[in-house]
């Protein structure tokens, strides 16, 4: 219960200190929230400290730089009588652009020994980085011809493609055209096979007609009783009037 009443009294210390002299935000208090923000405030605690610890170091260094540069200048004055300030404007842009090469190629003094090691990384870094880009380079006209010859392919192949339907519809159209006359072919064979079957009932029917017409003829010749000749007679003719009729109804039905 005590460390929990300390939590909750170094939270609020904390918010005052972060908040000042502004009003804390309402929160519910319980031990989950102050359990968080005690969190929050260890945190914030060990940061500070960081930043504090860099900021006294950064401090030193400054400070460190500061007596380095004096007594070098106090040493140039001693052995030469020379001081930046003497300089000329040439000779103070000069002095610049030394102390910014140094900067930028983070070398602990302008010197020529840390300068040349500096530059030769430099021109190393240079070397490889031209390198790379020659290789990128490389592989990019690479990328661009494989890209081109997918092209040209893409295109050969859509007009291959445009050539096959042309050519598939031409042959459609010839296989449709050969159907029709398949059709027409077989329908005027089966006329024909109609035709004959109708001739060759024709040749039958007329055979039939020979014994009929031989027949009628004899009871023509016949005398003796008129009657039965005559009923005989008419009997013929009804028989071959039928066979005619019917012969004339296969005639009609080739010339169809």
């Amino acid at each position: 219960m005590e460390a929990q009443e300390e939590k909750e009294a170094q939270v609020a210390a904390w918010l005052k200190k972060i908040f000042g002299d502004h009003a804390i935000p309402q929160y519910e208090v319980n031990p989950r929230t102050t359990e968080i923000l005690h969190h929050l405030a260890e945190r914030n605690r060990v940061r500070d400290r960081d930043v504090y610890l860099v900021i006294e170091d950064l401090k030193q260094k400054a400070s460190e730089y500061e007596s380095e540069a004096k007594h070098l200048q106090d040493l140039l004055m001693e052995s030469v009588n020379f001081s930046p300030a003497n300089l000329s404007g040439t000779g103070s842009r000069y002095l610049n652009a030394l102390v910014d090469s140094a900067v930028a190629l983070e070398t602990k003094d302008t010197s020529l020994a840390s300068f040349i090691p500096a530059v030769n990384d430099l021109t190393s870094d240079l070397f490889r980085t031209k390198s790379k880009n020659e290789e990128i380079k490389l592989e990019l006209a690479k990328l661009e011809k494989n890209l081109t010859a997918t092209l040209v392919l893409e295109k050969c192949l859509r007009e291959d493609l445009k050539k096959a339907e042309l050519h598939l519809s031409t042959e459609r159209a010839k296989v449709d055209n050969r159907l029709q006359n398949m059709n027409f072919l077989k329908a005027k064979s089966e006329e024909f096979r109609c035709g004959i079957r109708a001739a060759e009932k024709l040749a039958e029917l007329k055979q039939q007609t020979i014994p009929l017409k031989k027949k009628l003829e004899s009871y023509l010749d016949l005398m003796p009783n008129p009657s039965l000749a005559q009923v005989k007679i008419e009997e013929a003719k009804r028989e071959l009037d039928i066979i005619e009729a019917e012969l004339t109804k296969k005639v009609d039905m080739m010339e169809l």
